[in-house]
């Protein structure tokens, strides 16, 4: 059986993101990606409310830990509705989307 204790790997996001800010072009390709951070931010910190690991939230899924990295991976993945609901009541929470009027330009 896999080790359930959850081991936090340290990262400072905001010295990384000073770090990549300075790179040509990732400004533009970063603000593209703002949902899919959004959510993939959501994704990470309701894991680590429940205190669980990639593979405590995969074997809850029925899935593999590979599979709940590309899910954690903004950009890369893009999941089903599906795969957002057995990822929320994995990590116990409810998904829950709303569209969200434009605000006029």
């Amino acid at each position: 059986m896999a080790d359930l204790k959850y081991k936090p790997v340290p990262h400072d996001h905001r010295v990384f993101l000073a770090n990549a800010r300075a790179r040509k072009g990732f400004r533009e390709a970063y603000d593209a990606l703002a949902l899919e951070y959004q959510v993939a931010g959501q994704m990470l910190k309701a894991r680590s409310r429940a205190g669980l690991t990639q593979d405590a939230v995969a074997e809850r899924m029925g899935t593999t830990k590979s599979a709940i990295s590309r899910l954690e991976s903004a950009g890369k993945h893009t999941p089903s509705l599906a795969t957002l609901k057995r990822y929320a009541s994995a990590v116990g929470c409810e998904l829950q989307v709303k569209l969200v009027r434009q605000r006029a330009a």
